[in-house]
């Protein structure tokens, strides 16, 4: 199941805001068994709206100036989107804790592989 427009305090500031509605964004997610898979959506891809998000976050320019200047020379407009495959493979092979089929998997008593 795909579920779409999520509000946009919810979201990375990157995410681009739906112009319809300023207040959601838009921004995906599958859900499959029950899991959130994979989450994405359209990302800003202006300079200036960068900037500006970055101002409603309460974020600053300064650590990401190499990232922001390849917007301030222009950007085609575009998306993405990240799966998590261990969350698939977990829900594919039935297990009941994703640790089982994760590579390294972590806790608090173990930091390292």
């Amino acid at each position: 199941m795909f579920v779409e427009g999520y509000p946009a305090l919810k979201r990375p500031f990157y995410t681009h805001p739906d112009p319809e509605n300023l207040q959601y964004t838009r921004s995906f997610d599958l859900i499959f068994r029950g899991q959130e898979l994979i989450t994405g959506g359209q990302r800003l891809y202006h300079f200036a709206d960068y900037v500006e998000a970055l101002k409603r976050h309460g974020l600053s320019e300064r650590g990401l100036s190499g990232y922001l200047a390849a917007f301030r020379y222009g950007m085609p407009p575009h998306g993405g989107f990240a799966i998590g495959l261990e969350r698939f493979v977990a829900r594919l092979t039935g297990v009941s804790n994703i640790r089982d089929v994760t590579l390294f998997p972590r806790d608090m008593k173990r930091l390292q592989p």
